[in-house]
């Protein structure tokens, strides 16, 4: 036998050994997810994603190759989550409130103050309540939950009296959409909630016809609320999220080694894009400090005292499964 037969045979050995002892030589079929989102690619989301691919690549040993779709380049969130269902699009990031439409129990998460905190928010979605909750959307629906997303919260603005406790808030007039959760909040605030198309908010504050409104800073920033309304209250009543999510078709495709790694590239591109995401509203709000608005971040305690009540009255509205979940969401600890 020639030296180099021999060495070939100690090669496909040595091969055949790795194959049967590890199962890092054999792969998996290579898969392709197709993931849309609605934003620009300067986007948080886009952060998630690229992040996603990244990962995604890496834990599955090349097999899993994530093609990004910016823009609503796949449908819009409105049209994506059917997409999702038929199995016409593998992965989408859509806003919690257009999946309620979907499966209504997501309509939890709309409740002021139902997540108290982005620690909060944090322990809820990303532990056994949030699995719950997605596990039953996946079961009903076939759309999967790879990760919960970006998290948003809202802030308060006003053009002359600073919010500083919710007996600040007594009488003053306050933009809300045509929305019956934030109309009762803010009634509930002691406001007087007054719905008004976003397009006429800008007017409205510096006319005097409301006395401020709510949106997130980057927001604000983008209106130039600042120049009209001096302050702004980090208040965080209402914590909105934005889940990644994967067909059942594509979940399908996956062997299991695949599926773990869809996930952990998931979880782990979450993190990474939250707190930058969060570090990012920070640093907004220091814009709009910057920019003559004096913040204000007041206990909460009376707030969200306030906000029970809201949820008490969707409670009984909406049955037990959906009071069940709140109890379950009001139980998880700070």
């Amino acid at each position: 036998m020639t030296k180099i037969r021999k060495m070939r045979l100690v090669g496909i050995t040595l091969l055949s050994f790795l194959v049967l002892s590890t199962g890092s030589i054999v792969h998996a079929k290579k898969t392709i997810m197709r993931v849309g989102f609605s934003t620009n690619m300067d986007h948080n989301y886009a952060v998630l994603i690229k992040n996603f691919k990244e990962l995604a690549a890496k834990y599955s040993d090349n097999t899993v190759d994530v093609k990004l779709f910016c823009c609503g380049q796949l449908g819009t969130e409105d049209g994506a989550f059917k997409a999702l269902q038929l199995g016409t699009v593998d992965g989408y990031m859509i806003s919690s409130n257009n999946i309620s439409p979907h499966f209504p129990l997501m309509d939890v998460f709309v409740q002021p103050y139902i997540l108290r905190s982005i620690d909060h928010t944090k322990k809820v979605l990303g532990g056994p309540v949030g699995k719950e909750i997605f596990d039953k959307m996946a079961e009903k629906t076939k759309v999967h939950v790879l990760t919960y997303g970006i998290l948003m919260t809202r802030d308060l603005f006003t053009t002359n009296d600073p919010i500083t406790s919710l007996a600040d808030l007594k009488g003053k007039k306050i933009r809300v959409p045509k929305n019956q959760v934030m109309i009762k909040t803010f009634q509930a605030f002691g406001a007087e909630p007054t719905p008004i198309a976003w397009s006429e908010t800008p007017a409205a504050l510096q006319t005097g016809t409301v006395d401020g409104g709510d949106n997130g800073a980057a927001t604000i920033k983008s209106m130039k609320f600042y120049e009209f309304a001096k302050n702004l209250t980090v208040l965080e009543h209402f914590i909105a999220f934005t889940p990644l999510l994967a067909s059942d078709k594509f979940m399908a495709k996956l062997d299991e080694q695949q599926k773990l790694a869809v996930m952990k590239a998931a979880e782990e591109a979450n993190d990474i894009a939250r707190e930058q995401a969060i570090a990012e509203t920070e640093g907004i709000r220091s814009f709009l400090e910057s920019k003559g608005m004096t913040i204000y971040r007041p206990e909460k305690a009376d707030f969200i005292k306030a906000a029970m009540t809201v949820q008490d009255y969707y409670i009984k509205e909406k049955g037990e499964e959906f009071g069940d979940v709140i109890m379950k969401i009001r139980a998880v600890g700070e």
